[in-house]
């Protein structure tokens, strides 16, 4: 219990002090001259601010195809085109029939070149010309755009992958089924599992812990400040000091998660043969995989909150009993 009590002190004062620096991160002194802008850079902005996007921002197809409305030069813009049609109060003008579709493919790569609003537009107000190349580019809704495309970052495709609520739930389910059925199998043939046949180590149980609290925060953060997560997620960053507390705690975490899972596997190396690391190694996934899909969907219904409390008693309670063994 000795060892367990310095692990968590020293775990909390380095914790401590990456929340410190984090509050204290100077991005540096504001500049006079950086308000003299024009209106189209103000608008530009305004419209950043809000969509957390501008013009030059990259994006890949991540659908099967976008289809994109054409533009040919000597033509008004789409948007232009639809303003005369409401100006004139006939929407049904066949002037948008002299515009091509161009069809988009999946992991085609494009660039925001430029954005206009039609507020008369009742379907969505906000259009997008994006480019593939020098000579293929067209305007798109805003809407039919996010919903076909991700940012051109491989953290915001991981973040797309891990976000999908279907996915989140068929992950669950197998998860939650597969997980069960192996720790009953595995514990039938007596071998280490982590909470209940554990090893003499607190790294598997700490990174149980971290696993599960980093899948509540992450949930709150969806929660309580998901503009500043949209944000993140089309400027994401690995380094916590240059990103917002709450953000950057995550952050934190998920380099916690690593550094934690690289001293288990090499804890449990020195304490097992190679089958029983096999085998305790998968069982330590299913259970981190159990507590990441149950910790971030009950968070989302806060009854996450009072299941974590319950379950560092438990896990702390756990590891007591394997140590007094």
């Amino acid at each position: 219990m000795r060892r367990i009590k310095q692990l968590v002190i020293s775990l909390l004062f380095i914790i401590y002090h990456l929340l410190f620096s984090i509050a204290c991160y100077n991005q540096g002194p504001l500049t006079p001259d950086a308000w003299d802008l024009t209106e189209q850079q103000l608008d530009s902005i305004s419209f950043y601010t809000t969509h957390h996007y501008t013009q030059g921002y990259n994006f890949v197809v991540s659908k099967d195809s976008l289809p994109v409305l054409e533009q040919q030069q000597e033509m008004m813009s789409v948007p232009e085109i639809l303003s005369a049609e409401f100006q004139a109060g006939d929407v049904t003008m066949p002037m948008l029939s002299m515009v091509d579709t161009i069809i988009l493919r999946r992991h085609d790569h494009l660039v925001v070149a430029d954005i206009k609003t039609v507020p008369a537009d009742s379907i969505d107000s906000v259009w997008v010309k994006v480019a593939r190349d020098q000579h293929t580019f067209g305007w798109v809704h805003e809407s039919d755009l996010l919903a076909n495309v991700s940012p051109d970052d491989p953290i915001s495709q991981f973040i797309d992958f891990f976000s999908d609520s279907h996915l989140l739930i068929f992950l669950g389910i197998c998860v939650l089924v597969g997980g069960a059925y192996g720790l009953r199998r595995l514990m039938r043939k007596g071998a280490k599992i982590v909470h209940f046949n554990d090893i003499p180590s607190f790294y598997p149980t700490l990174l149980c812990l971290l696993v599960a609290s980093s899948a509540v925060l992450y949930s709150s953060i969806q929660l309580f400040a998901p503009e500043s997560w949209r944000h993140f997620y089309y400027h994401p960053s690995l380094n916590p000091f240059v990103l917002p507390w709450h953000l950057g705690l995550f952050i934190t975490s998920v380099w916690a998660i690593v550094i934690v899972a690289i001293a288990t596997i090499d804890d449990v190396r020195h304490r097992l043969s190679l089958g029983q690391v096999i085998l305790y190694l998968g069982g330590l996934a299913a259970v981190c995989a159990v507590d990441y899909v149950i910790f971030s969907l009950t968070t989302l219904y806060y009854i996450g909150y009072p299941l974590l409390i319950a379950y560092f008693v438990f896990a702390l309670y756990r590891l007591s009993l394997q140590k007094s063994l």
